[in-house]
């Protein structure tokens, strides 16, 4: 046993501490788990065996980490979560294991993940993604380091969100939304760019100027795809370059701006 550890919390053999770990009142943590350097976990939470926590995590009251997946297919298996370091998991957030043998559902590092948000199996989390209350992610979905998604929002499997994109509250999320773009509504609709969310991340003027035009070119022009692509590509900007890769990469299409918007 270790220091840190309260009298009425549950700790199963074959679980691995880092030093200034705390484990909190009725807290189980079973075993084959990994618990990183100055790990936090808060009463009534749980960490499900096969889970690797990094250091200076924060695992807030009556939270799951690495339950099983919500998958009919599922057969027990050794699948794994993977969760980097200094991550907020807000009460009763749920985050689910692979549902592949040898797989692992990821979340990155300095995550926020409100109160009751749910992280599905074989997700793919960057690092500084916010996930507000009440936000649901199917399997296997795809979300860039800084995104933002607003209460309620509802993703679809093997959706990708980009890099700085931002989600509004209860937008349904059928399609691949685009980095730097504010996605909303029901339907979801691009509806300008994420320029207060480029701001903050330390993007200039200029580049604000060539992400306008390059969601122009893209969502407004009524180009065909590939051409609007080509002239994405003329302009030589990375991120614009970035923008032009996502979509041409989307499996399930992205997510469109209706007609008579403008980039904002």
């Amino acid at each position: 046993m270790i220091d840190g550890v309260h009298h009425t919390a549950i700790v199963g053999p074959g679980a691995h501490f880092g030093p200034r770990v705390t484990i909190g009142p009725y807290a189980i943590v079973e075993g084959d788990t990994e618990i990183g350097e100055g790990t936090e976990i808060r009463a009534h939470a749980v960490v499900k065996r096969y889970t690797h926590l990094g250091p200076a995590n924060v695992v807030h009251e009556g939270a799951v980490v690495g339950g099983e997946p919500q998958d009919l297919g599922f057969a027990p298996a050794a699948t794994g979560l993977v969760i980097g370091e200094g991550n907020r998991i807000r009460e009763h957030v749920t985050i689910h294991r692979s549902s592949k043998p040898g797989g692992s559902t990821r979340v990155g590092s300095h995550c926020f993940l409100m109160a009751c948000s749910h992280v599905a199996h074989d997700c793919r989390l960057g690092d500084h993604v916010i996930l507000a209350n009440n936000v649901a992610l199917a399997g296997h979905v795809t979300i860039g380091d800084r995104a933002f998604l607003s209460g309620g929002v509802v993703v679809h499997q093997f959706c990708r969100i980009g890099r700085l994109a931002m989600i509004g509250g209860n937008t349904k999320v059928v399609q691949d939304c685009l980095p730097f773009v504010i996605t909303d509504g029901v339907p979801a609709r691009a509806r300008g760019l994420n320029v207060v969310g480029l701001r903050r991340a330390g993007m200039g003027a200029a580049q604000v100027r060539a992400l306008k035009e390059g969601y122009r070119l893209l969502l407004r022009s009524s180009l065909p795809l590939a051409e609007a692509l080509g002239r994405m590509a003329a302009l030589q900007d990375p991120l614009v370059n970035e923008i032009a890769a996502f979509a041409g990469e989307s499996q399930r299409g992205f997510h469109r701006a209706e007609r008579g918007t403008e980039a904002e």
